[in-house]
């Protein structure tokens, strides 16, 4: 890679990256989803990169860079860093081009991820699990580089990782029989928004491109706002695929130039567009390939009778992964509820919580007794899913009428994580 704040992809290299794929990377379809076309009274596409060869669309940008080292770089290996659907990208593309190389994926990566890596690396690929974060195995893997003099891939701050992804952007235009009004793409690093966005700046510069994060990790957002490549303290990993502390710097200055806005989503959204895509159209994404979806919300009265592409980033979701995914679908939409609560030592107490607290429609969902504290109470840590939201308030003002009321845990974020 080229640190030159300067880069700017030209259209020939991008049209050069897409020549390249031609027999690597599938032409994914642009799909009209009617179920929120009628939602949000507008025409909303997919660019389905989900059913990618590697359900993701990071073999453009692996294969692309990768096809263009030279001889001796190949002989020499690569190293690369990913949370797992670059690992993906590389792993193929090791595969296709008959080079070895080592791939480092932080600890929190779905196993499901991490099978997929070795499946389509086979034996040219070893997989080295390094740190809680990609920046932790990031700084592993380029370790493991200056030590064994070998090429590091990285997944988006790379000027042909950046021509390969914004082949995305020119499938899009050549699709398409309208032309497109808002574009929504996931950001991680920045190599996609970076190369979708130039493509458009060229052909459709008319186009807003939407740029949208993860509530837990705005390191594009927070850049942006601050003119200046700024990286995050910490981050929430959950949306692994858009989780970084910092993005690249060639995507930073491209980004800051074409991109309309930035704006971040919360996981519990996220999660709660998830679970939308599979029960209404039998759609499998990801965190990060739901984000673009789930944006979608906070635009509903701005592209009334436009025309959308959200590009769905990806579809490696670990089925591990779906309690977790309903519970902060859940607690987001304000429907799942802990609390401390207290019941009196004597016999009868839960039943008079089940039959007097409870509303019709609660359901105790989680129940940890702990030990008896006094004479008089004993505490329990109880997660209770509502039918509605509006249940909540005269649920607490019961609670506390007949003593049982101790604390409201959904508040308190770090007893919250300690207790449940």
């Amino acid at each position: 890679m080229q640190n030159n704040q300067l880069y700017y992809p030209t259209l020939q290299d991008i049209k050069v990256a897409a020549k390249n794929l031609e027999t690597v990377a599938y032409k994914t379809p642009l799909q009209q989803n009617k179920t929120l076309s009628k939602q949000f009274s507008a025409n909303v596409f997919f660019k389905r990169e989900d059913l990618q060869v590697v359900r993701s669309y990071k073999i453009r940008g692996a294969y692309n860079k990768m096809s263009s080292l030279t001889i001796d770089e190949k002989q020499r290996g690569i190293v690369c860093a990913s949370a797992g659907n670059h690992a993906q990208g590389v792993a193929l593309s090791c595969r296709l081009l008959k080079i070895k190389g080592t791939i480092f994926m932080p600890s929190p990566t779905p196993n499901q991820k991490i099978s997929q890596v070795k499946m389509f690396g086979e034996n040219y690929i070893d997989v080295v699990i390094e740190g809680d974060t990609f920046d932790d195995a990031s700084n592993a893997a380029k370790l493991e580089c200056d030590q064994k003099n070998k090429t590091f891939i990285h997944p988006f701050d790379d000027e042909k990782v950046i021509e390969g992804q914004a082949t995305v952007g020119l499938e899009i235009l050549d699709q398409s029989k309208k032309d497109i009004d808002y574009v929504f793409v996931a950001i991680g690093g920045g190599g996609l928004s970076a190369g979708l966005s130039s493509v458009f700046k060229y052909l459709s510069p008319k186009t807003k491109i939407i740029g949208v994060e993860p509530l837990g990790a705005p390191s594009m957002q927070k850049s942006i706002k601050f003119k200046k490549n700024t990286a995050l303290k910490t981050i929430d990993s959950f949306v692994d695929g858009a989780a970084v502390k910092r993005v690249g710097d060639l995507n930073f200055a491209i980004c800051q130039q074409n991109l309309t806005q930035v704006i971040t989503v919360p996981e519990g959204k996220v999660c709660q567009t998830i679970l939308d895509l599979y029960n209404k159209d039998a759609i499998v994404v990801e965190p990060a390939g739901a984000l673009s979806i789930a944006a979608l919300d906070y635009f509903k009265e701005d592209v009334i009778g436009k025309n959308i592409v959200c590009i769905v980033s990806g579809s490696n979701n670990d089925i591990t992964r779906t309690a977790e995914i309903k519970e902060r679908a859940l607690l987001f939409a304000n429907l799942k509820h802990y609390f401390i609560v207290k019941f009196p030592q004597r016999a009868g107490a839960l039943k008079e919580f089940v039959a007097n607290i409870l509303g019709p429609n609660d359901d105790i969902t989680h129940f940890e007794y702990t030990k008896k504290t006094n004479r008089e109470n004993g505490a329990a840590v109880v997660g209770l899913e509502l039918k509605n939201s509006e249940d909540l308030q005269p649920l607490i003002s019961r609670m506390k009428a007949r003593n049982f009321f101790g604390e409201y845990l959904n508040d308190k974020p770090d007893l919250f994580q300690f207790l449940v």
